[in-house]
């Protein structure tokens, strides 16, 4: 979950889909049973926020009234596709409100991890998968390098300490640029 990694002194107010807005971290064991994300952890909620139901909760996501979000992915391609909500033959659990965040956020960050279970690239040059959105991915970020889509163009920004170019090439399928300014990511304590 995002809001475990943003440090105290930045002021970001985090919405999750299932009616929070002012969500915060809480300590393993300390929190309120009765309070969880959209993906079931354990969360609280800060002075001042609040609770609300589903329909108000993406009311503010279909409004375009989120700055930005994250979520997760099956597959990206080279031009922003997202493919996260389906693989044709196996359960999955659905799509939630991927469809409605790709489309109301102003900014879309996925976190995935970089290659399936079988070692094959997630980062392709065309989603195989069905898509969820096209050309909604702003930013993708993996454990090997963070991406940036950039005037039709995957362009490699960051790589992980301890991970090479040659490796991030090697393990991505889709075409990229480096960014001049490629450097490594820094890494929340």
């Amino acid at each position: 979950m995002v809001v475990n990694y943003i440090p105290d002194d930045v002021d970001i107010t985090f919405q999750s889909e299932n009616g929070f807005l002012g969500i915060c971290p809480v300590e393993q064991g300390e929190h309120d049973p009765d309070l969880a994300n959209a993906g079931g952890q354990p969360c609280g909620i800060i002075p001042g926020g609040s609770t609300f139901d589903s329909a108000f909760s993406f009311a503010l996501i279909r409004g375009s009234h989120v700055d930005a979000c994250v979520l997760g992915g099956l597959e990206v391609d080279r031009q922003g596709n997202l493919a996260n909500w389906m693989i044709p033959g196996k359960m999955v659990p659905g799509m939630g409100g991927a469809m409605d965040l790709v489309t109301g956020a102003r900014k879309v960050i996925v976190a995935m991890e970089h290659c399936a279970k079988n070692g094959s690239s997630k980062i392709l040059q065309h989603c195989s998968l069905p898509l969820t959105a096209q050309r909604c991915v702003s930013v993708l970020v993996t454990e090997l390098a963070v991406f940036e889509f950039r005037g039709g163009h995957l362009v490699l920004t960051e790589h992980a300490p301890g991970v090479s170019l040659e490796l991030i090439r090697e393990k991505t399928d889709a075409e990229f640029i480096v960014d001049p300014d490629f450097r490594q990511m820094s890494i929340a304590a």
